[in-house]
């Protein structure tokens, strides 16, 4: 795959709009899909953000694999960064958040009150890349549904404050993607989680990617899922042709129906029902970085 330059007028004017309202905020959510927590953190946010307070949300932590979350959860922490993962389906942690907040925040609110301020409400900003879940957040937290979401990127394309109770507001911001994608791994990550429109990678290259994936790291999951008596041993295109035929994916002639059986797998993964995965690991960024002289380390 090929470097992807793409960056959306919207996406561009969501960076400018942050940009502006950052140094209204108290402190800032930073959400990060807790299967890929590098590839779905923009760089271009870090820059924006500066030296700014922020708390890391691992988001769909009910689809990561909790091993790897764990592993995810103290790298942050031995680079001194606060983390918290969630699941705003279930609501797990969502009421961690507040107190967190408060704590972090511990000084600031003491230094109001010493000046005779005494407002103790936080405002947050919400920022994370397309589709990882910054309204389902704002919605859980406020109890009821306030923001747009959807199971597609780009669902919000504005910002709104909401107030959400135990004095906070939060800012819920546009999804905003990297501009371009040098590193095709990172790329394949984001649109196997749905952060990237399949018009931007085709569907049947995504689904190769997971399936090469899934066989080194998780062939028990395509075992039990698809039927694949020894997938650790199989290259991704004899994987898809597999799940194409255990799949019924056939089109006329007997011929496998690649995209079908791609859209399989990639919705599959989605949706939790392959199982609980994560699609990278901290060992595996530190690799990458070393092979690429370190150009994409947020570290």
């Amino acid at each position: 795959m090929s470097t992807i330059q793409w960056f959306p007028g919207h996406m561009a004017k969501a960076r400018r709009q942050v940009e502006e309202k950052v140094k209204q905020v108290d402190l800032v959510f930073e959400l990060l899909d807790a299967r890929l927590p590098m590839a779905s953190g923009n760089p271009m946010i870090d820059e924006v953000l500066g030296e700014k307070l922020r708390v890391i949300l691992l988001t769909k932590s009910d689809l990561a694999d909790p091993k790897v979350t764990k592993e995810w959860g103290d790298h942050f922490r031995a680079h001194h960064i606060k983390v918290l993962p969630i699941d705003t389906l279930s609501g797990e942690g969502i009421k961690k958040i507040p107190l967190i907040s408060r704590e972090l925040l511990k000084e600031k609110l003491a230094s109001r009150d010493r000046k005779g301020i005494k407002s103790e409400r936080i405002r947050a900003m919400v920022v994370g890349v397309p589709n990882v879940g910054k309204s389902a957040l704002i919605n859980r937290v406020a109890g009821r549904s306030i923001a747009k979401t959807g199971d597609r990127p780009g669902v919000t394309r504005t910002q709104q404050w909401i107030k959400v109770g135990d004095g906070m507001e939060l800012l819920d911001t546009p999804g905003i993607l990297w501009p371009k994608f040098e590193d095709q791994i990172v790329g394949f990550r984001l649109a196997a989680s749905g952060a990237i429109r399949e018009d931007i990678l085709p569907v049947d290259e995504v689904g190769l990617y997971l399936l090469n994936y899934l066989g080194e790291r998780y062939p028990e999951l395509l075992r039990e899922r698809y039927k694949i008596e020894e997938p650790e041993s199989m290259e991704g295109l004899a994987l898809l042709e597999e799940v194409g035929r255990h799949r019924g994916c056939m089109r006329r002639g007997g011929e496998i129906d690649y995209d079908k059986a791609a859209d399989i797998v990639v919705k599959d993964l989605r949706s939790g029902r392959l199982g609980r995965v994560s699609l990278e690991r901290p060992s595996d960024w530190e690799v990458e970085v070393d092979e690429s002289d370190g150009d994409d380390s947020r570290d």
